[in-house]
């Protein structure tokens, strides 16, 4: 059988096109042994192959673009199939290119395929006797008694008549239409329209020109058009969600802390309100040491195991265990009567009952063919986890350089240590239980918010935690000698760290990153969209090196470096010591160390030659400073000498790349507000801050671009879910443009305006491939905010609320509902808010102190994520008032 491509694509001069398919000929999806296509005309590219159909039952195919400087990329569709069995004759298919650009897309994704659009079928098509051409096109935004039909001039297409609409059948995701048009007189000029069935009337035709088919084909082929989309408007889907934690979730069933069980209460209240989508933190085991520390979402032990704190004890105990869970109604009642979570007290209490229900059910779940279908679904890291769980509690830390037997993780051993018939295997088995019962509750949870036409958006961390399974069984995959952070903005002056190893890249795309496939696989088990936390993170990370405590001593990686004959090209005479090792002097040391300055002098430092100062070899990083004081007496006095130090170390110009033998080199951030360089001269001041402008925010964007560009679309297109990237912080000029090229949704907050001319952000600016929220979990909420700063809440009141006067001291609800209603009518297809936004519309209902409503504080490392709503599930859905009102705001913005 021959094939032959044909391919609709205008391109510039150097460009290419390829084609990739699941056949040896097509490079078995390998974009590097794709076939060429042939420049054929101004319209299309061609290429052709022959295939024997005994060998295939279907052919599934893309195209590649390979731009003029060899970079190339996918295109979106993966849905155009040619079955070889049913077609005994040779095959022209004329297709049309499917960037990942368009937003249709979107709608193709798991939440609108799942959820939320309805497919109907249309009417059966009446059979023909002789197939000449099967036409096919996508029309994701159809109402509930809506189809596609087709008209032209033809007879086989009634001769544009639309009072006998020619309709087409839904097949999967596309319109397709079955006919013979033998005898037709080429070309064909047609145009596709929607048609109510409901109602039996003419809705509309498409935008644009006429299509037109072109090619009088023998009787001895079968032509297959592939025609895009239909030429609708394709930015009118809207929807509205709502965000808050499970743990923060609160009902009269859970245990001291939300649970998954929660959730269905949540979606209940959602459908209740027109609310559209539940978006939650991370649920992965953050299991460490079993202190409030662990609270910390964004430092899983596991980045495929849900963490036991969300487990629901009733359900694992079941109606044969019931009266266990009876009994301890009282301790209940106690953890459920804190305002917020005591973290400790809760996953102590939890463990301990499990391990009791554990023991109850004396292993039986093994048997389970439920159990038997989970396990072999994901022993790959269930196995893994389980013995680092069994050796965390043996040695008793997670810190696994520290245990006494398989600090080194090795496949053959763990499978020893965990066999059935292993003497430990109860122990083992007991980690298997708890998952399984997770995973049972989470699915529960999730397939009901889908019945009631709610999806679930879930949340990727961009780090891992250091002392975790997924470290601790394959430490080549990240960088162990780094820690991920951000850089210092308004609200970290030293900048974030982390604590989390970066990852090898390099090492990850030997498999073609298998490891984040995994990851999208499992959570797509119970989530329709995810939000990556942190995507910048693709382009290049914050990282800092281990040796350092502050964020302020970390740079990005990859970076291109300054080469060492760059300074003397811009008449900057280089020293090494000076640019690259902290600028200590006694006027320096006078102003940040006052009374203590002879104590740090004798202590801490050495002279130089260069009449100053040099870190003793003991203290001459931040890690080591940190370790002295942590065996020191707590005392003002030894804070304000370790902070000082910290200061000194930071007092660099340059950092040299390791092993570049003083070769390369990267600036500090914010190197202008150091004292080393306010001590330069004003000429290596100007030259140096020139390069510096240049090595941030002109050398890296190509580069940086290119990262992610390995990375991004791979990922991307492992997974069916809607993709959305917290893409906030110090944004490359190539984010933006990257994003909307993979259509990647973009996150815009009100108070972060990615333009640094403008103080805020206004909703109605909003691209439509993004999600606008006035907060996030790592901001205070506008009640909160609306007290930080008066001045700008001023400013705030009267050019975006666009009121006059002085604006409240306090946030009213009708202010409150003011930023709710901008949000809910901007062109963004969605709006979502943390629920303490939502509930600071109604005076009754909202938290008296808005203090206590914040989820994080980034700016704090040790911050306890212990928030729990105030009132609760059961008595907001109570509500009927509110939620009415609520729900005619999402309604009339068209949400």
């Amino acid at each position: 059988m021959r094939i032959d491509f044909y391919l609709r694509f205008h391109t510039q001069f150097g460009q290419t096109i390829s084609l990739v398919g699941n056949i040896p000929s097509l490079g078995l999806n390998d974009a590097n042994k794709a076939l060429p296509l042939t420049f054929f005309n101004e319209e299309f590219w061609h290429t052709s192959i022959e295939i024997d159909p005994e060998d295939y039952h279907t052919l599934h195919y893309r195209y590649v673009f390979t731009n003029e400087f060899g970079e190339r990329k996918k295109e979106a569709e993966k849905e155009r199939v040619i079955d070889l069995k049913k077609n005994h004759k040779d095959v022209v298919s004329f297709d049309t290119w499917n960037d990942e650009s368009f937003y249709e897309n979107a709608f193709f994704t798991a939440p609108f395929t799942d959820v939320f659009l309805s497919t109907p079928g249309g009417k059966k098509q009446k059979k023909v006797d002789t197939i000449t051409h099967t036409i096919k096109i996508k029309a994701p935004l159809l109402g509930d008694h809506e189809a596609v039909f087709i008209t032209g001039n033809a007879p086989a297409f009634n001769n544009w008549d639309i009072e006998k609409p020619l309709l087409l059948q839904k097949k999967g995701n596309w319109w397709t239409l079955e006919t013979d048009l033998s005898g037709t007189i080429f070309p064909v000029a047609y145009k596709y329209g929607i048609y109510d069935l409901k109602k039996e009337a003419f809705v509309r035709f498409e935008e644009g020109d006429n299509r037109v088919l072109h090619y009088d084909i023998p009787a001895d082929k079968r032509i297959v058009v592939h025609d895009g989309f239909l030429r609708v408007p394709n930015n009118t889907w809207k929807g509205s969600g709502i965000a808050i934690p499970v743990f923060s979730l609160r009902s009269a069933n859970s245990f001291g802390v939300g649970e998954f069980a929660d959730m269905k209460l949540l979606v209940d209240w959602a459908r209740e309100t027109g609310i559209k989508m539940v978006q939650i933190l991370p649920v992965n085991d953050t299991s460490a040491t079993y202190s409030w520390k662990d609270s910390y979402p964004y430092a899983a032990i596991s980045a495929f195991a849900l963490h036991p704190i969300y487990i629901n004890l009733q359900k694992v105990g079941g109606k044969k265990h019931s009266h266990i869970i009876k009994a301890l109604s009282k301790k209940q009642k106690q953890l459920n009567g804190l305002p917020e979570i005591d973290y400790e007290q809760v996953i102590q209490f939890k463990i301990n009952v499990l391990k009791e229900l554990f023991e109850l059910d004396d292993m039986s779940f093994l048997k389970e063919k439920e159990y038997e279908t989970f396990f072999a679904d994901n022993k790959s890291w269930l196995i893994p986890y389980a013995a680092f769980c069994f050796l965390r509690d043996k040695y008793s830390t997670s810190d696994f350089s520290k245990w006494k037997t398989h600090s080194q993780y090795n496949k053959d051993e763990v499978e020893r240590l965990t066999a059935n018939k292993s003497k430990q295997f109860r122990f083992i088995a007991f980690y298997y239980f708890v998952q399984y019962h997770l995973h049972l509750q989470l699915k529960e949870a999730t397939d009901y918010a889908h019945k009631k036409g709610i999806a679930v958006k879930g949340d990727i961390p961009i780090g891992i935690y250091r002392y975790g399974c997924d470290a601790w069984t394959a430490p080549e995959l990240y960088n162990m000698d780094m820690q991920a952070g951000a850089p210092p903005d308004d609200f970290t002056i030293k900048g974030q760290n982390w604590g989390f190893p970066t990852y090898n890249w390099k090492k990850m795309e030997e498999d073609q990153f298998d490891w984040w496939r995994q990851r999208f696989h499992q959570m797509s088990n119970y989530f329709d969209a995810f939000r990556i936390d942190h995507i910048l993170g693709f382009f290049r990370i914050w990282s800092i090196p281990v040796s350092s405590v502050e964020g302020i001593l970390g740079r990005f990686i990859p970076a291109l470096p300054i080469y060492v004959h760059e300074f003397g090209e811009r008449g900057i005479w280089f020293d090494y010591d000076r640019l690259c090792k902290p600028y200590i002097t006694d006027a320096f040391l006078q102003s940040v160390f006052s009374e203590h300055i002879e104590f740090v002098k004798d202590h801490f430092l050495t002279a130089n030659e260069r009449e100053g100062y040099d870190l003793k070899e003991d203290f001459d990083t931040q890690q080591k400073v940190d370790e002295y004081f942590a065996l020191q007496d707590a005392s003002d006095s030894n804070a304000f000498i370790r902070q000082g130090l910290f200061d000194l170390i930071t007092n660099v110009i340059l950092f040299e790349e390791p092993g570049s033998n003083q070769q390369r080199f990267h600036f500090r951030i914010l190197v202008d507000s150091t004292y080393s360089f306010q001590q330069l001269n004003d000429s290596d001041r100007y030259k140096l801050k020139e390069l510096y402008v240049d090595y941030f925010y002109r050398r890296q964007d190509e580069f940086w671009k290119k990262e992610a560009l390995k990375k991004l679309p791979a990922l991307k297109d492992a997974t069916n879910m809607l993709i959305c990237g917290e893409d906030l912080g110090m944004v490359p000029h190539s984010v933006p443009e990257v994003m909307q090229q993979l259509g990647i949704l973009s996150l815009e907050i009100q108070r972060m305006p990615k333009n640094p001319q403008t103080e805020f952000f206004h909703p109605k600016d909003a691209p439509y491939l993004s999600v606008i929220t006035p907060s996030s979990h790592d901001m205070s909420t506008i009640r909160g905010w609306w007290e930080e700063n008066r001045e700008k809440t001023q400013r705030f009141y009267n050019q975006i609320l666009g009121e006059h006067g002085t604006a409240p001291y306090f946030c009213e609800p009708w202010v409150n509902r003011a930023v709710i209603l901008q949000h809910l009518y901007s062109p963004a297809m969605w709006a979502v808010f943390q629920l303490q936004d939502i509930l600071g519309m109604n005076e009754k209902l909202r938290r008296e102190d808005p203090s206590e409503e914040r989820i994080n504080n980034p700016a704090n490392p040790n911050h306890y994520w212990n928030y729990r709503m105030h009132i609760p599930l059961e008595q907001l859905i109570k509500e009927k008032d509110f939620n009415k009102e609520l729900k005619d705001y999402i309604t009339n913005s068209g949400r």
